[in-house]
């Protein structure tokens, strides 16, 4: 009588995968596979931990959601092999590869000693799932990556663990879904990204509670943690990344005519910010009016993090872009943080750039004299400032270039920015209701134009194009030695 063995599930399609060789992308690394096991804690590096999330990990087997205290688990374990075998400038790419190839490894691990413990393990699809939740938060956004990854999703707020908000694009308001299971499972997430966004590495910890950051996805998030209630985030999805002037009017942003103005403006050299409330586009109309710089010239971007993305959108053109770091550890005598470039030093490098235009990105702080510093030298700028009104705008440079420090009066302060600004363009957001309950649709504007002028006496300011009837700006009136300088008709 032939004896009948039971079949080697190992062996079947849902759990086959190549051996793992990293040998052959990272010569001279030696690569130590996973040890086979019958002991799921074994998989990972906190065993008391894993024996409470190995309860849940039975459970969820049987659940076709995601186990993401099982995810944890899996990405530490794959964290922990991938960093015994990577080399610091290692191919993303490669990276990436590698890592999938240690998860699909995990896994095939679990379901071994799921099978021979008797418990009934992932089908395919569930397995499928676990596999990219893992990749989300190895090299990703975990779980917010599927919210990040929604073309119409425009901010992800996030109130603790509590609660999730989704901001569209569209001006819909949602609640999201949880993002983690608890405050310090949040902060311990957030931390992670912190730590993994390559060139753009920060701190997020009792020490550095408050972080501002770009993701490798080109978003921005903000975080605030242990000096709030809870800790909060929002994380500000750029969705008009490589747009034009033309384009924005196609969206009734703005008037041909107003477009029109603002292209002779930035190729005349003029020095403008951009006013307007938080969300309200700012970033997208320095994109739009950076196109109409001349194609001959070398540009110079200067950020706290990087968001206007001219050197990846306009990869033609001569564009240095350049990000301040702010710096980690102990501060020393100076008062400053260990490794710290802040906007100004930036800006003393500038100059040694052959720049023919510099940019200084957003101005909510001591970053003002730098960007005024920029305007002094003739180069001509762009910046956006926070504001309600473009006069709101002047006053709001003001008290940031005297709370840069007690040697800034406010003679000084206004006669800087008199001098230096030429044009305050602000945007103005209307929501519009749709007809739906609760349900709105913002409209983004440019609602005024100012000129300023230092005079004997202060500051002179001229109503260049003043809300109309819709909101939008209309032309009021154009000096004519502006005029002039333009070529206005």
């Amino acid at each position: 009588m032939t004896e009948t063995r039971p079949p080697d599930l190992t062996t079947l399609p849902l759990w086959s995968a190549p051996d793992i060789d990293l040998r052959a992308t990272q010569p001279g690394r030696e690569w130590r596979p996973l040890p086979p096991t019958t002991d799921p804690a074994a998989l990972f590096t906190d065993p008391p931990r894993v024996t409470r999330l190995g309860q849940r990990g039975r459970q969820a087997h049987l659940d076709p959601g995601v186990d993401w205290a099982l995810v944890a688990s899996l990405r530490q374990a794959a964290a922990k092999e991938l960093s015994a075998v990577l080399d610091a400038g290692v191919d993303p790419h490669a990276e990436r590869a590698m890592g999938s190839d240690v998860v699909t490894a995990l896994l095939r691990q679990l379901a071994d000693t799921d099978t021979s413990a008797g418990v009934v393990t992932h089908d395919r699809a569930a397995r499928d799932r676990l596999h990219r939740a893992v990749m989300d938060s190895l090299f990703g956004l975990g779980r917010l990556q599927p919210l990040v990854d929604d073309p119409e999703v425009e901010n992800v707020e996030l109130y603790g663990s509590r609660r999730t908000v989704l901001c569209f694009a569209d001006g819909r308001v949602e609640p999201g879904p949880a993002v983690a299971d608890s405050d310090a499972e949040l902060t311990e997430m957030i931390a992670w990204i912190a730590s993994r966004q390559r060139g753009g590495q920060r701190s997020f910890s009792p020490a550095h509670p408050r972080l501002h950051m770009r993701l490798d996805n080109g978003a921005r998030l903000a975080a605030i943690g242990w000096v709030a209630a809870e800790p909060v985030a929002v994380i500000r999805l750029h969705r008009l990344v490589s747009v034009t002037l033309a384009e924005l009017v196609g969206r009734a942003m703005m008037s041909p005519e107003v477009a029109d103005f603002l292209s002779r403006a930035v190729r005349a050299g003029k020095s403008i910010v951009v006013s307007g409330p938080q969300g309200g586009g700012k970033t997208t109309l320095i994109r739009a009016l950076a196109r109409e710089l001349p194609a001959h010239i070398s540009v110079v971007t200067i950020e706290t993090e990087y968001e206007l993305h001219l050197h990846e959108t306009m990869p033609d053109r001569r564009i240095k872009a350049l990000e301040a770091r702010p710096g980690s550890g102990e501060r020393g005598l100076n008062g400053r943080a260990a490794g710290e470039i802040s906007v100004a030093d930036l800006v003393e490098d500038t100059w040694r750039l052959n720049a023919g235009r510099i940019i200084v990105g957003e101005v909510r702080g001591p970053e003002v004299l730098a960007m005024l510093n920029v305007m002094s030298g003739g180069a001509g700028s762009m910046s956006t400032v926070h504001a309600d009104s473009a006069r709101a705008a002047v006053e709001r440079l003001v008290t940031l270039s005297m709370a840069a420090g007690p040697q800034v009066t406010s003679d000084y302060a206004r006669r800087q920015v008199a001098e230096h600004i030429d044009l305050i363009v602000q945007i103005g957001v209307h929501h519009e209701p749709t007809g739906r309950p609760d349900h709105y649709r913002a409209h983004r504007y440019v609602k005024e134009v100012i000129a300023l002028e230092h005079t004997g006496d202060g500051q002179a300011i001229t109503d260049l194009f003043t809300p109309g009837e819709d909101r939008v700006a209309r032309r009021g009136h154009v000096p004519h030695h502006l005029a002039a300088e333009l070529g206005l008709p």
